[in-house]
Protein backbone atom coordinates (compact mmCIF):
# COMPACT_ATOMS: atom_id res chain seq x y z
CA UNK A 1 0.00 0.00 0.00
CA UNK A 2 1.30 3.46 -0.90
CA UNK A 3 0.02 6.95 -0.13
CA UNK A 4 0.97 8.48 -3.46
CA UNK A 5 -0.73 10.57 -6.11
CA UNK A 6 -2.43 13.95 -6.09
CA UNK A 7 -4.49 14.73 -3.01
CA UNK A 8 -6.45 17.94 -2.55
CA UNK A 9 -5.88 19.96 0.60
CA UNK A 10 -9.02 19.80 2.72
CA UNK A 11 -10.05 16.27 1.74
CA UNK A 12 -11.11 14.07 4.65
CA UNK A 13 -8.95 11.28 6.00
CA UNK A 14 -11.69 8.76 5.19
CA UNK A 15 -11.76 9.89 1.54
CA UNK A 16 -7.96 9.81 1.43
CA UNK A 17 -7.97 6.22 2.70
CA UNK A 18 -10.75 5.24 0.27
CA UNK A 19 -9.00 6.72 -2.77
CA UNK A 20 -5.68 5.15 -1.78
CA UNK A 21 -7.33 1.75 -1.36
CA UNK A 22 -9.15 2.06 -4.69
CA UNK A 23 -5.80 2.41 -6.48
CA UNK A 24 -4.67 -0.95 -5.06
CA UNK A 25 -6.99 -3.69 -6.36
CA UNK A 26 -5.11 -6.32 -4.31
CA UNK A 27 -6.12 -4.60 -1.05
CA UNK A 28 -8.46 -6.58 1.20
CA UNK A 29 -9.77 -3.63 3.19
CA UNK A 30 -7.93 -4.51 6.41
CA UNK A 31 -5.40 -1.70 6.03
CA UNK A 32 -8.16 0.87 5.44
CA UNK A 33 -10.07 -0.41 8.46
CA UNK A 34 -6.94 -0.31 10.59
CA UNK A 35 -6.30 3.36 9.76
CA UNK A 36 -9.94 4.25 10.37
CA UNK A 37 -9.76 2.63 13.81
CA UNK A 38 -6.53 4.49 14.56
CA UNK A 39 -8.36 7.69 13.62
CA UNK A 40 -11.22 6.77 15.97
CA UNK A 41 -8.86 6.12 18.90
CA UNK A 42 -6.98 9.36 18.16
CA UNK A 43 -10.22 11.34 18.30
CA UNK A 44 -11.14 9.69 21.60
CA UNK A 45 -7.75 10.53 23.10
CA UNK A 46 -7.84 14.07 21.70
CA UNK A 47 -11.21 14.68 23.31
CA UNK A 48 -9.96 13.41 26.66
CA UNK A 49 -6.71 15.41 26.43
CA UNK A 50 -8.61 18.61 25.71
CA UNK A 51 -10.68 18.24 28.86
CA UNK A 52 -8.21 16.34 31.00
CA UNK A 53 -8.58 18.55 34.05
CA UNK A 54 -12.37 18.57 33.90
CA UNK A 55 -12.46 14.81 33.32
CA UNK A 56 -10.21 14.08 36.29
CA UNK A 57 -7.47 12.75 34.01
CA UNK A 58 -4.53 14.81 35.30
CA UNK A 59 -1.90 13.24 37.54
CA UNK A 60 -0.60 9.73 37.99
CA UNK A 61 -2.25 6.42 38.74
CA UNK A 62 0.31 5.54 41.40
CA UNK A 63 1.64 2.69 39.26
CA UNK A 64 5.00 2.28 37.51
CA UNK A 65 5.13 0.82 33.99
CA UNK A 66 7.64 -1.65 32.55
CA UNK A 67 9.92 1.26 31.59
CA UNK A 68 10.23 2.30 35.25
CA UNK A 69 8.14 5.41 34.58
CA UNK A 70 5.20 6.65 36.63
CA UNK A 71 1.96 5.97 34.76
CA UNK A 72 -0.23 9.00 34.13
CA UNK A 73 -4.00 8.63 33.98
CA UNK A 74 -3.98 9.75 30.36
CA UNK A 75 -1.28 7.15 29.56
CA UNK A 76 -3.61 4.45 30.79
CA UNK A 77 -6.61 5.87 28.95
CA UNK A 78 -4.74 6.21 25.62
CA UNK A 79 -3.32 2.69 25.89
CA UNK A 80 -6.77 1.22 26.49
CA UNK A 81 -8.43 3.36 23.80
CA UNK A 82 -6.12 2.14 21.04
CA UNK A 83 -6.29 -1.49 22.15
CA UNK A 84 -10.10 -1.44 22.32
CA UNK A 85 -10.36 0.24 18.91
CA UNK A 86 -8.04 -2.28 17.25
CA UNK A 87 -8.86 -5.59 18.94
CA UNK A 88 -12.25 -6.42 17.37
CA UNK A 89 -12.25 -5.51 13.60
CA UNK A 90 -10.03 -8.48 12.66
CA UNK A 91 -7.15 -6.33 11.38
CA UNK A 92 -4.36 -6.87 13.92
CA UNK A 93 -2.54 -10.03 14.91
CA UNK A 94 -0.62 -8.42 17.77
CA UNK A 95 -0.07 -5.07 19.44
CA UNK A 96 3.06 -3.93 21.27
CA UNK A 97 2.79 -0.94 23.60
CA UNK A 98 5.26 1.04 25.65
CA UNK A 99 2.89 0.66 28.60
CA UNK A 100 2.70 -3.16 28.56
CA UNK A 101 5.36 -5.67 29.54
CA UNK A 102 4.37 -8.16 26.86
CA UNK A 103 2.46 -8.11 23.55
CA UNK A 104 -1.31 -7.84 23.40
CA UNK A 105 -3.11 -10.34 21.17
CA UNK A 106 -6.77 -10.02 20.09
CA UNK A 107 -9.05 -12.14 22.30
CA UNK A 108 -9.96 -15.55 20.88
CA UNK A 109 -13.50 -14.40 20.05
CA UNK A 110 -12.06 -11.95 17.49
CA UNK A 111 -10.30 -12.82 14.25
CA UNK A 112 -6.50 -12.47 14.16
CA UNK A 113 -5.73 -10.10 11.29
CA UNK A 114 -2.94 -9.22 8.89
CA UNK A 115 -1.07 -6.49 10.76
CA UNK A 116 1.11 -5.89 13.82
CA UNK A 117 0.67 -2.52 15.53
CA UNK A 118 3.46 -1.04 17.71
CA UNK A 119 2.73 2.13 19.67
CA UNK A 120 3.74 4.64 22.27
CA UNK A 121 0.17 5.55 23.24
CA UNK A 122 1.07 8.88 24.83
CA UNK A 123 4.59 10.15 24.25
CA UNK A 124 5.68 13.06 26.44
CA UNK A 125 3.18 12.24 29.15
CA UNK A 126 5.32 14.00 31.78
CA UNK A 127 4.15 17.20 30.03
CA UNK A 128 0.45 16.49 30.59
CA UNK A 129 0.08 18.43 33.82
CA UNK A 130 1.76 21.54 32.35
CA UNK A 131 -0.41 21.54 29.20
CA UNK A 132 2.51 20.99 26.81
CA UNK A 133 2.28 19.08 23.52
CA UNK A 134 2.03 15.28 23.70
CA UNK A 135 1.28 12.61 21.11
CA UNK A 136 0.78 9.02 19.98
CA UNK A 137 3.45 7.32 17.83
CA UNK A 138 2.87 4.08 15.89
CA UNK A 139 4.38 1.67 13.37
CA UNK A 140 2.60 -1.01 11.36
CA UNK A 141 4.12 -4.30 10.16
CA UNK A 142 2.53 -6.97 8.00
CA UNK A 143 2.67 -10.23 9.95
CA UNK A 144 5.03 -13.03 8.84
CA UNK A 145 2.96 -15.93 10.17
CA UNK A 146 -0.18 -17.31 8.54
CA UNK A 147 -3.09 -14.89 8.71
CA UNK A 148 -6.01 -15.99 10.86
CA UNK A 149 -3.95 -17.98 13.34
CA UNK A 150 -2.14 -16.78 16.46
CA UNK A 151 0.80 -14.41 16.06
CA UNK A 152 4.19 -14.79 17.73
CA UNK A 153 7.14 -12.65 18.78
CA UNK A 154 8.69 -13.31 15.36
CA UNK A 155 5.90 -11.20 13.89
CA UNK A 156 6.86 -8.28 16.15
CA UNK A 157 10.67 -8.28 16.54
CA UNK A 158 11.54 -7.24 13.00
CA UNK A 159 13.98 -4.87 11.31
CA UNK A 160 12.57 -1.42 10.67
CA UNK A 161 12.79 -1.87 6.92
CA UNK A 162 9.83 -4.31 7.25
CA UNK A 163 7.48 -1.48 8.30
CA UNK A 164 4.60 -0.92 5.87
CA UNK A 165 3.23 2.28 7.41
CA UNK A 166 3.84 4.59 10.34
CA UNK A 167 2.54 7.77 11.85
CA UNK A 168 1.89 9.88 14.89
CA UNK A 169 -0.84 12.06 16.33
CA UNK A 170 -0.02 15.39 17.97
CA UNK A 171 -2.33 16.68 20.70
CA UNK A 172 -1.52 20.38 21.09
CA UNK A 173 -3.10 23.66 20.00
CA UNK A 174 -4.72 21.42 17.39
CA UNK A 175 -4.77 17.66 16.84
CA UNK A 176 -2.76 16.57 13.81
CA UNK A 177 -2.24 13.05 12.44
CA UNK A 178 0.81 12.50 10.21
CA UNK A 179 1.01 9.23 8.27
CA UNK A 180 3.07 7.55 5.57
CA UNK A 181 3.15 4.20 3.79
CA UNK A 182 6.66 4.87 2.52
CA UNK A 183 5.87 7.12 -0.46
CA UNK A 184 4.61 10.49 0.67
CA UNK A 185 4.07 11.93 4.14
CA UNK A 186 0.72 13.62 4.76
CA UNK A 187 -0.69 15.54 7.72
CA UNK A 188 -4.37 15.75 8.69
CA UNK A 189 -5.79 18.24 11.17
CA UNK A 190 -8.82 17.37 13.30
CA UNK A 191 -11.80 19.72 13.07
CA UNK A 192 -13.41 19.17 16.48
CA UNK A 193 -16.67 20.77 15.30
CA UNK A 194 -17.34 17.89 12.89
CA UNK A 195 -15.08 15.23 14.41
CA UNK A 196 -13.15 14.58 11.21
CA UNK A 197 -9.52 14.82 10.10
CA UNK A 198 -8.89 16.99 7.00
CA UNK A 199 -5.74 17.02 4.85
CA UNK A 200 -3.77 20.10 5.91
CA UNK A 201 -0.14 19.19 5.14
CA UNK A 202 0.03 17.29 1.83
CA UNK A 203 3.28 15.69 0.71
CA UNK A 204 5.61 16.95 3.45
CA UNK A 205 9.22 17.23 2.25
CA UNK A 206 12.43 18.09 4.11
CA UNK A 207 15.10 20.15 2.43
CA UNK A 208 18.56 18.51 2.60
CA UNK A 209 19.70 20.71 5.48
CA UNK A 210 18.58 23.28 8.05
CA UNK A 211 19.98 25.29 10.97
CA UNK A 212 18.00 24.14 14.00
CA UNK A 213 18.98 21.56 16.60
CA UNK A 214 16.90 19.95 19.36
CA UNK A 215 18.65 18.29 22.29
CA UNK A 216 18.47 18.23 26.08
CA UNK A 217 21.70 20.06 26.89
CA UNK A 218 21.16 19.35 30.58
CA UNK A 219 22.86 16.01 29.86
CA UNK A 220 25.67 17.50 27.77
CA UNK A 221 28.37 16.52 30.28
CA UNK A 222 27.50 12.85 29.59
CA UNK A 223 27.61 13.19 25.77
CA UNK A 224 30.43 12.00 23.55
CA UNK A 225 32.96 14.90 23.57
CA UNK A 226 32.83 15.04 19.76
CA UNK A 227 29.09 15.66 19.91
CA UNK A 228 29.50 18.27 22.63
CA UNK A 229 32.01 20.12 20.46
CA UNK A 230 29.65 19.92 17.47
CA UNK A 231 26.81 21.46 19.50
CA UNK A 232 29.06 24.20 20.86
CA UNK A 233 30.28 25.02 17.37
CA UNK A 234 26.67 25.75 16.29
CA UNK A 235 26.59 28.58 18.85
CA UNK A 236 29.46 30.56 17.33
CA UNK A 237 28.64 34.15 16.31
CA UNK A 238 27.46 34.39 12.73
CA UNK A 239 26.52 30.72 12.39
CA UNK A 240 22.82 31.56 12.38
CA UNK A 241 21.74 28.42 14.23
CA UNK A 242 18.70 28.14 16.51
CA UNK A 243 18.04 25.75 19.41
CA UNK A 244 14.50 24.43 19.89
CA UNK A 245 13.69 21.80 22.53
CA UNK A 246 10.21 21.00 23.85
CA UNK A 247 11.04 17.86 25.83
CA UNK A 248 8.48 15.66 24.08
CA UNK A 249 9.97 13.52 21.30
CA UNK A 250 6.91 13.62 19.07
CA UNK A 251 6.53 17.39 19.49
CA UNK A 252 10.20 18.10 18.76
CA UNK A 253 10.10 15.78 15.75
CA UNK A 254 6.91 17.36 14.40
CA UNK A 255 8.36 20.85 14.58
CA UNK A 256 11.55 19.78 12.81
CA UNK A 257 9.61 17.83 10.17
CA UNK A 258 7.69 20.98 9.23
CA UNK A 259 10.38 23.59 9.87
CA UNK A 260 13.64 21.66 9.38
CA UNK A 261 16.31 20.63 11.88
CA UNK A 262 17.93 17.73 13.70
CA UNK A 263 16.78 16.04 16.89
CA UNK A 264 19.54 14.41 18.95
CA UNK A 265 19.10 11.87 21.74
CA UNK A 266 22.58 10.40 22.16
CA UNK A 267 23.77 7.51 24.28
CA UNK A 268 25.35 8.38 27.62
CA UNK A 269 27.49 6.54 30.15
CA UNK A 270 24.31 5.79 32.12
CA UNK A 271 22.43 4.61 29.01
CA UNK A 272 25.13 3.31 26.63
CA UNK A 273 22.55 1.79 24.24
CA UNK A 274 20.48 4.96 24.24
CA UNK A 275 17.12 5.59 25.88
CA UNK A 276 14.45 5.75 23.16
CA UNK A 277 12.47 2.61 22.39
CA UNK A 278 13.24 1.14 18.98
CA UNK A 279 9.90 -0.43 18.05
CA UNK A 280 7.48 2.36 18.81
CA UNK A 281 9.55 5.56 18.95
CA UNK A 282 12.66 5.33 16.76
CA UNK A 283 11.26 3.03 14.05
CA UNK A 284 8.09 4.94 13.16
CA UNK A 285 9.75 8.36 13.19
CA UNK A 286 12.70 7.06 11.13
CA UNK A 287 10.24 5.61 8.61
CA UNK A 288 8.44 8.95 8.35
CA UNK A 289 11.57 11.07 8.08
CA UNK A 290 13.04 8.91 5.31
CA UNK A 291 9.75 9.13 3.39
CA UNK A 292 10.03 12.93 3.68
CA UNK A 293 13.63 12.98 2.38
CA UNK A 294 15.44 13.04 5.72
CA UNK A 295 17.53 10.48 7.61
CA UNK A 296 17.74 8.73 10.99
CA UNK A 297 20.65 6.86 12.59
CA UNK A 298 21.77 5.67 16.01
CA UNK A 299 25.06 7.51 15.50
CA UNK A 300 26.58 4.57 13.63
CA UNK A 301 23.99 3.01 11.35
CA UNK A 302 20.57 3.59 9.82
CA UNK A 303 17.77 3.15 12.36
CA UNK A 304 15.61 1.09 9.99
CA UNK A 305 18.42 -1.48 9.66
CA UNK A 306 18.23 -2.29 13.39
CA UNK A 307 16.46 -5.40 14.68
CA UNK A 308 15.24 -5.10 18.30
CA UNK A 309 16.04 -8.02 20.60
CA UNK A 310 13.05 -7.31 22.84
CA UNK A 311 9.80 -5.33 22.89
CA UNK A 312 11.38 -2.51 24.84
CA UNK A 313 14.88 -2.47 23.32
CA UNK A 314 16.40 1.00 23.22
CA UNK A 315 18.57 3.09 20.95
CA UNK A 316 20.22 6.46 20.54
CA UNK A 317 18.59 8.62 17.87
CA UNK A 318 19.78 11.31 15.47
CA UNK A 319 16.95 12.28 13.14
CA UNK A 320 16.03 15.08 10.77
CA UNK A 321 17.43 16.77 7.69
CA UNK A 322 19.72 14.40 5.83
CA UNK A 323 22.85 16.54 5.63
CA UNK A 324 22.80 17.22 9.37
CA UNK A 325 22.20 13.58 10.32
CA UNK A 326 24.95 12.42 7.95
CA UNK A 327 27.35 15.01 9.41
CA UNK A 328 26.73 13.96 13.03
CA UNK A 329 26.83 10.25 12.16
CA UNK A 330 30.18 10.62 10.38
CA UNK A 331 31.48 12.52 13.41
CA UNK A 332 30.55 9.69 15.80
CA UNK A 333 31.99 6.78 13.86
CA UNK A 334 34.56 4.70 15.81
CA UNK A 335 38.11 5.93 15.35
Amino acid sequence: MEFSGHFEEGMTLDRFIFETTQSHPEATGQFATLLQQVSLAARMVSSRVNRAGLAGMLGGTGEVNVQGEFVQRLDEYANDAFKRALEHPGVIAALASEEDEGPFYPPARFRSGRYVFCMDPLDGSSNIDVNATIGTIFAIFRRKSVEGGPASMDDILRPGRDIVAAGYVIYGSGTVMVISAGHGVHGFTLDPAVGEFFLSHPDIKLSPTAKTWSVNEGYAAAFDPRLRDWIESRKAPGMGWTARYIGSLVADFHRNLLKGGIFLYPATAKNPEGKLRILYEAFPLAFLVEAAGGAATDGRQRILDLTPDGLHARTALFIGNKDLVDEVTALLQPA
